[in-house]
């Protein structure tokens, strides 16, 4: 990837596709996500629900375990698209799980294009291993 708004660009491409894999015949709302790491890989996820719906997985934490399956354990983005409705933000648990990993930028697509949002403006005072 080269340049920061072609890196954005594929990120939000690469998470289009990944909706577009989502397992969501319950609530019909297909979300991908795509991390970037630190080191430049690209991991993506999608929604996976299930009829006990405690148990359905969300795109970023999809995306997330997929990274730390590779060995990464820093995000400096994530970019989240869902063709079934705009804007779309990770919901408590993905913003925990993120935070994690230290993810830096949340990237959406909204009706005007694509935003950017540092992650504290959406994980304000978050809770990290500095307060254990």
């Amino acid at each position: 990837m080269k340049g920061r708004g072609l890196e954005i660009e594929e990120m939000v491409a690469a998470a289009e596709r990944a909706a577009g894999r989502a397992y969501a015949p319950y609530s019909n709302f297909r979300v991908g996500a795509a991390v970037l790491t630190e080191g430049g890989a690209v991991y993506t996820g999608c929604n996976v629900e299930n009829a006990s719906y405690g148990l359905t997985v969300c795109a970023e934490r999809n995306a997330a375990a997929a990274m730390a399956l590779s060995g990464a354990r820093e995000i400096r983005r994530v970019a989240i698209v869902s063709p079934d409705a705009s804007p779309v933000f990770p919901c408590g648990a993905c913003r925990q799980v993120l935070q994690e990993f230290g993810c830096k930028e949340v990237v959406v697509r909204e009706a005007s294009g694509v935003r950017r949002y540092p992650f504290s403006e959406i994980l304000p005072h978050a809770f990290g291993s500095e307060s254990l």
